[in-house]
Parts: structure tokens; sequence; C-alpha cells
């Protein structure tokens, strides 16, 4: 049963800001914006990163369940890691998974093309863990949620080539590797440097310790990069930069590789 990381998406309090230093740090161009997530109280945008995706949500009235989770992670961060299933048995195959964990679904579309499925990050802990399935089934391709096949042509890699994992931290780090194992059905494993991740078919999910003082939430993500001179001066003029290895967009740890 096939599961590839297929979307990143990050919460900000303004959307402009952070897409400006999007464009101008990692070279990147926005592929779309959906008026769709207005029914939530947000606006969003899209970047393409190789043939997956990074998107922008932010609050555009008060009271939305994006807004809380900036109060209680204490401003702009991660907020959803967004996959994609090879066929619709396997996505309902993890949701029945996910009822037997007693693990919510916190929303859920079921489209003739695209059927989306979020689990609440309550219950999952980290973020919300979202498994969709698109009929197209072209996982370098089509992909609904960034508005079909167009994004393609704002596709650029010369400064940032793709992605390649994405971090969630935890007071428990061992715990929740587990949990999300035991929904997705994929058995943990250790990287180069000891520390627990969970494969999927393109990249892959790992789990540190939360020493940061925002508590438990998606923290960091792996990028490789084409053109890290480039990347770093304009991270240092932008006020973005860590070190050499690292810089903060949107406060997420951005880990170059």
């Amino acid at each position: 049963m096939g599961i590839r990381l297929r979307q990143i998406c990050l919460v900000a309090e303004k959307l402009a800001p952070v897409v400006a230093d999007f464009k101008v740090i990692f070279g990147l161009d926005v592929c779309f914006e959906d008026p769709a997530v207005a029914t939530f109280g947000l606006e969003n945008s899209l970047f393409p990163v190789a043939s997956n995706f990074l998107e922008i949500v932010a609050p555009i009235r008060d009271n939305t369940a994006a807004g809380r989770y900036l109060k209680r992670r204490g401003g702009d961060g991660g907020y959803m890691v967004i996959c994609q299933c090879d066929s619709h048995e396997t996505q309902l195959a993890r949701k029945a998974r996910a009822a037997a964990l007693n693990i919510r679904v916190a929303w859920e579309h079921e489209g003739k093309s695209f059927h989306g499925m979020q689990l609440h990050p309550a219950d999952t802990g980290g973020a919300f863990f979202e498994i969709d399935w698109d009929a197209m089934n072209q996982p370098e391709g089509h992909w609904t949620p960034a508005g079909g096949s167009d994004w393609a042509s704002q596709m650029h890699t010369d400064v940032v080539k793709y992605y390649s994992g994405v971090e969630l931290q935890s007071a428990d780090p061992r715990e929740l590797a587990e949990r999300w194992s035991s929904i997705a059905e994929i058995p943990l494993r250790k990287d180069s440097r000891g520390r627990i991740e969970m494969p999927l078919e393109n990249a892959s999910v790992r789990f540190v310790e939360a020493t940061d003082g925002r508590g438990d939430g998606l923290g960091g993500i792996d990028i490789v990069v084409g053109d890290r001179a480039r990347l770093l001066a304009a991270a240092a003029e932008r006020n973005r930069k860590v070190s050499d290895d690292q810089v903060m967009v949107c406060g997420v740890r951005f880990n170059l590789l």
C-alpha cells in the first residue's frame, strides 16, 4: 500500500510576508490559490517544489481552527503533513485503521475524482495527518489540491531541488512515532544519525524531541538545495538565516542538504 508525501502545509498569521520569503529565499513561484479554503476562514498559496507542494495558509477571520493553532503554538509554524496514496482502497484501509485506533477524522471530502481525509491533530499528535486519493493517480503530475496539472509551468528547481523529509517534534518522540506508524502501518526505522523515522515512498517523517519551547508540532523540513550560496545570501538579507545549514521561515526550520 503506497503512501507518499505530496504536500506540506504551514500556517502563518499573515500570508503575504511569508509568500515573499519563499519567493525571494527559495526562488519559488506560487502555482495555485484555492478559493475553497475560504470555507475554513483561510486564504492560501501553493508553491511547487519539484513534483510536490508547499502550502501556506493564513486566517482571514476570527475564531478559525488555524487561528487557534497559531495561538497554541505561539506563532507561525508547521500545520499539516499531506500524503497521496496509490488507490482508494489504500485510503479506505487507513481510514478503517484510524477508526480502530480511536483517531477521529477532522475533515473528509468524497468527490468523483478526489477523496480527501484529514485526521485530527489532537489524536494523531504533532500535526494533521492527511491521506488523500487522487483518481488521476499521477504521483508526480496531476494533483487536485494544486488545481490540477497547470502547476508545472511555475516549477523552479535551480535554488531548491526538492524536499526529502518532514520533522515532527514532541516531548515523547518515540510515542508519537509509534502512533503515526500504527496509523500508516509503516514500520519505523532509524536514520544515519540514529533518529526515529517513518519512511514514505519519496521522503521520510522524522520524530525528534521538542527543545524550542513550542511543544508538539511540525518543526522542520529537509530540503535538497541547488544553489546554497544564493539561498543563504537571500535568507541573511531577510533575517532568516540560522546557520550555513539552516534557515527559519514561517516558524519552521529548513534543514539544507
